[in-house]
């Protein structure tokens, strides 16, 4: 397959990382602003993929950074948001560091300002394609067509994405053809206009993209906001100073008189109803709420039926304080609004009437237009509301007169805010339409016929008493049987049970992955908790994990399935399913072809090794993977077993960490925790023996993975003479006799990058402090394999006196609960 120029690009931004001095990597731009035509983009994890504390994910296919600085910026390409199961074509605001890569901060996720498919997301391998013919074509992974820009045969000659966040198809001369900031969404951002008749739809919520119950539009007077309702309801309006638009349009943002920033800035128009401007400065602030009307003035600001007083939110009551015949959507939050407790209906208009609620306003009476009658008297427009079936509420507001008023007759009734006639100089009140149900069967008395003889009524009397005695009876015995059957049922299977919260992965049966595994006939590998099979799920291949006895690992399966189902990474093992089938525990991951790194370091075929540019990137993916389970989740997660057959390889060698379904969280503000033993002999770190536990053991298990890879040799190795066994000691004894050329892997390309390996070992050694706290943490370590930071130099090279303690002593302490104070679990091998 030929290679499209953006994977060319990609490629070779990938080998200068990994072959540049780390000053000229810190001074190159990863920026890709424009791409050719006949160009393919696949959305996996092939792109720039980029994950975010809050949940989100992007995987960028142009971004453009500042030349020789790092800074808010725009990229665009797949998003996705918390839970990461479909995506957007977005363009998102971004921050990038000195180096213009995207960065994680925990404050500053993506912001989306512009998305060619808000109705219809895509999912993974979806795929956006500028044809050679100059469409923009976005399609389902099954080749369905989402979105086009219709630009094909148009001289198309490329797409670029410029400063101020516009995604431009151009022609040869560089004018655009096609441009996003024809095509807002809900967002605007600096230097974008918007023309008459163009709307800005807030979405229905943060996690709905679809269009929202409210928009924004620009009409030939001026911009206004209306509901979303039929026909619509109009909340604001603003004229222009000069009453003049700008060839067609306005700007918003001088139209509000906004000053100007040097960071991205942008207004996005909300689910809520209010235009809000935001600023990106290391964290993202919403500057400035434009239309500034009162709180009690939006349309949503209590939902449909909703009354709002002071900010406050209530459902509409009778006066004797019953609210019969309104509830809550939700109790806890009685914003989303109220809904009837008796739905209206068209074909009961008989049982319609109105109930009153005095002294509330509408937001449509500031607009004039909005009343359907005016000079009207209260009776009068009560009685129109009760004859359309339509008709939600009689809205009725007057000065003085209650004879001379305005009616409105809305179709959909959204907030009412509280009215005071002192301060508003005019009085108003609601009539909401209810429906009360017909009554007359339920109140109607049916008389008992007359009472022949006393006596006649006693042999019945007995006998429904004997009858209803032997009901009792059965029942009570059949209460007993349903809970002892119930009993014997939860003590058989336990905690089969379990329940599907969403983002959770696909849930299999055991019969389905029996078949899939062809019996579990191909065995790929052997871990702590059961043994790993090769299968086909469909037309993907995949690996199932089958748990050996139900007896164990039952509480970290299902912690697993929870917690690492909706987490997801480019360099993390993705777990696509799980199997709770009675006793049988199974996990389903993704299939990685060539399988653990541990074949490959370890191995003694000279075509089975890799090159010293594959070992960096490898090395840096494990450092990524690491990064983002510690630091960049809603809480860390400590792996604790990280080992080169935890590390596992796709088929372009890219590495991700698997086997870390059965950490327990840690809470961000706890500095250590206790936990007995866990992990693998050769990869422990020292504060195993203090039970002072954090993610840091993590990092030591790395550098000793790194110093293995470089090494090319495992770090406990018995065929080895007696004093070379332990390769962490033999580490200390050549850093003292400034010998480490001699520890180095005779690989012929491992000697043709000498000076690069010494220095990767030089991090491996940071990373062995037998002090946890003098480790760097591994967004420091992806830092320094990025060129983007400085190893520590003021290191303690006594790095294993303690590994020595622990070798002596693994007899009672390697993976014995019973060793240290009892704890909480976080991980564990497999």
């Amino acid at each position: 397959m030929a290679m499209t120029p953006v994977n060319h690009r990609r490629r070779l931004v990938l080998f200068l990382l990994f072959t540049v001095s780390p000053l000229l990597l810190a001074q190159m731009q990863v920026d890709f602003p424009s791409a050719n035509l006949s160009t393919l983009w696949v959305n996996d994890p092939s792109l720039h993929n980029d994950s975010f504390e809050d949940g989100s994910l992007v995987r960028s296919i142009l971004l453009r950074s500042f030349p020789n600085d790092g800074g808010p910026t725009y990229a665009c390409g797949f998003y996705c948001n918390n839970p990461c199961n479909v995506f957007l074509f977005a363009i998102f605001a971004v921050f990038t560091d000195s180096v213009g890569y995207i960065m994680g901060f925990t404050t500053s996720p993506p912001r989306v300002v512009w998305s060619a498919n808000r109705a219809t997301p895509v999912e993974d391998n979806s795929t956006l394609h500028l044809t050679d013919l100059g469409d923009l074509v976005l399609a389902h992974a099954n080749g369905t067509v989402v979105w086009s820009t219709g630009t094909a045969s148009r001289s198309v000659a490329g797409m670029n994405i410029s400063l101020s966040g516009n995604l431009v198809l151009f022609d040869q001369s560089g004018a655009p053809v096609w441009q996003s900031f024809e095509h807002p969404t809900d967002t605007l951002v600096r230097g974008q206009t918007l023309k008459e008749g163009q709307k800005l739809d807030a979405n229905v919520s943060v996690t709905n993209w679809t269009n929202g119950p409210v928009y924004l539009t620009v009409l030939s007077d001026g911009l206004y906001a209306f509901t979303a309702s039929t026909p619509p309801q109009c909340y604001y309006q603003k004229t222009p100073d000069d009453n003049k638009h700008i060839n067609g349009s306005l700007d918003l943002f001088a139209l509000f008189a906004l000053p100007a920033s040097s960071s991205v800035q942008f207004m996005r128009f909300e689910s809520d109803g209010h235009l809000r401007v935001y600023e990106l400065n290391l964290e993202w602030n919403v500057t400035a709420d434009v239309l500034g009307l009162d709180v009690c003035a939006y349309p949503m600001v209590c939902g449909e039926y909703g009354i709002c007083s002071n900010g406050q939110c209530s459902c509409p009551v009778r006066e004797s304080g019953s609210s019969s015949y309104f509830k809550p959507i939700d109790d806890r939050r009685i914003n989303l609004g109220c809904s009837l407790v008796t739905p209206l209906s068209c074909e009961s208009l008989q049982d319609h009437h109105l109930l009153t609620v005095d002294n509330v306003s509408y937001f449509s009476f500031t607009d004039s237009g909005a009343a359907a009658f005016k000079n009207i008297d209260e009776a009068s427009c009560k009685q129109a509301c009760l004859k359309n079936c339509s008709c939600k509420a009689a809205l009725f507001q007057y000065a003085e007169n209650v004879s001379d008023g305005n009616c409105f007759l809305p179709t959909q009734l959204f907030s009412l805010q509280n009215n005071q006639p002192s301060l508003t100089h005019f009085n108003s009140s609601a009539y909401i339409k209810v429906e009360t149900a017909s009554t007359a069967s339920n109140n109607s008395i049916v008389p008992s016929p007359p009472s022949e003889n006393k006596g006649s009524t006693r042999v019945p009397f007995i006998i429904g008493i004997i009858v209803a005695a032997i009901v009792v009876f059965v029942l009570a015995i059949g209460g007993l049987l349903s809970v002892y059957v119930r009993r014997r049922k939860t003590t058989e299977v336990e905690e089969d049970d379990f329940p599907i919260v969403p983002g959770m992965p696909t849930r299999f049966s055991f019969q389905h992955l029996k078949e899939a595994t062809n019996d579990f006939s191909k065995k790929l590998g052997q871990g702590g908790f059961g043994s790993v099979f090769e299968g086909s799920i469909g037309d993907q291949k995949v690996a199932v994990k089958r748990l050996d006895g139900v007896g164990q690992g039952k509480r970290e399966f299902l912690a697993e399935v929870e917690t690492i189902g909706s987490i997801h990474h480019i360099n993390l093992v993705k777990l696509i399913g799980f199997c709770a089938d009675k006793s049988n525990r199974l996990l389903v991951y993704e299939y990685m072809s060539n399988g653990s790194l541990d074949n490959w370091i370890f191995s003694k075929d000279q075509n089975h090794t890799l090159d010293w540019q594959t070992i960096c990137k490898i090395i840096t993916d494990i450092a990524k993977g690491l990064s983002y389970i510690h630091e960049e989740c809603r809480q860390r997660i400590a792996h604790l077993d990280i080992k080169p057959q935890n590390i596992l390889l796709d088929v372009k060698f890219n590495a991700k960490v698997s086997d870390f379904g059965l950490a327990k969280l840690i809470d961000r503000d706890q500095e250590q925790v206790m936990t007995r033993m866990r992990g693998t002999r050769g990869y422990l770190a020292p504060e195993w023996l203090t039970s002072v536990i954090t993610e840091k053991v993590d990092v030591y298990s790395f550098g000793v993975v790194v110093v293995e890879i470089v090494c090319g040799r495992k770090n406990l190795d018995y065929s080895q003479p007696e004093e070379s066994i332990h390769l962490i000691s033999l580490l200390q004894e050549t850093i003292k006799m400034n010998k480490l050329e001699e520890i180095v892997s005779h690989d012929n390309d491992m000697k043709l990058h000498l000076e690069e390996a010494i220095k990767m070992i030089k991090l491996a050694v940071w990373c062995l402090q037998i002090d946890c706290s003098k480790r760097p943490s591994m967004s420091t370590v992806v830092k320094v394999l990025q060129g983007a930071a400085t190893i520590e130099t003021d290191l303690d090279y006594d790095i294993v006196t303690t590994a020595h303690l622990m070798r002596k002593q693994r007899d009672n302490y390697l993976l014995d609960a019973s060793s240290t104070p009892s704890a909480s679990l976080l991980s564990g091998p497999r």
